[in-house]
């Protein structure tokens, strides 16, 4: 069944030309302009990339961090203990701990938007993976989020600017947030040159031809802006 759009919608659809790629900085202004909701809107890139997910060797998944971040409150956990608990609190995380921390994730509590963890205590925290997997908050070297004690600093940091993770969906596709309406139309750029960059470095070994098919802007609600592709993959090389 076709889905039915409103009104609002069908007046912000009619502003974006049909067929037509844009390219980056005439999307960004025209995602705003076609932006009728009244709440603060998330504006993303959707990748459509040249590989078959059914593959191990072709699976895609990694973290783009946004220099402008995403326009949410960041809360950091960090399970740790010893000298890497001290480091991860020098960082400026908002919760850390070892045996303690995991009990309250245990009986429910999941008030932060990052998980960090040793590999020491990835025993531990692997018992989570009912509370915090539902979340897509376990912690995973992939994601960078399982570090060496000597690393915590840094990935805490990393956390705190503000971290766009991605994963290539069964159909292909990636989506990721590139930020909010109400950011500045440059710091949109800055953040969107920081996904392009970290989508293009996650190509897997066994991609072949084409890599990234098509990339669109979307917004939480208004219509997907086509790119120009061959400018978007030159902000992926200027970043």
């Amino acid at each position: 069944m076709a889905v039915q759009h409103g009104k609002k919608y069908q007046s912000s659809r009619k502003l974006v030309e049909e067929g037509k790629l844009y390219p980056p900085a005439q999307a960004v202004a025209l995602a705003k302009q076609a932006s009728y909701a009244s709440f603060d809107e998330t504006l993303g890139l959707h990748f459509r990339l040249g590989v078959d997910p059914r593959h191990a060797d072709q699976q895609v998944r990694g973290v783009a961090l946004l220099p402008h971040g995403v326009g949410r409150e960041v809360k950091v956990a960090v399970f740790a203990q010893g000298e890497a608990a001290q480091s991860a609190l020098g960082a400026g995380a908002d919760y850390v701990g070892a045996d303690d921390l995991v009990k309250r994730v245990e009986e429910g509590w999941t008030d932060f938007t990052v998980a960090i963890a040793t590999p020491d205590m990835m025993g531990k925290v692997g018992r989570l993976g009912k509370v915090l997997g539902r979340k897509g908050l376990m912690p995973n070297p992939k994601s960078g989020t399982v570090v060496p004690p000597p690393d915590i600093a840094r990935a805490v940091a990393d956390a705190r600017k503000g971290r766009a993770e991605f994963r290539i969906d069964k159909s292909g596709i990636i989506h990721a947030p590139i930020g909010r309406k109400s950011f500045q139309d440059q710091q949109l750029m800055e953040n969107m040159s920081a996904l392009v960059d970290a989508v293009v470095k996650a190509r897997p070994a066994g991609a072949k031809g084409q890599y990234v098919k098509s990339i669109n802007l979307t917004l939480t609600m208004g219509p997907a802006i086509k790119l120009e592709l061959g400018s978007m993959l030159e902000m992926a090389k200027t970043s």
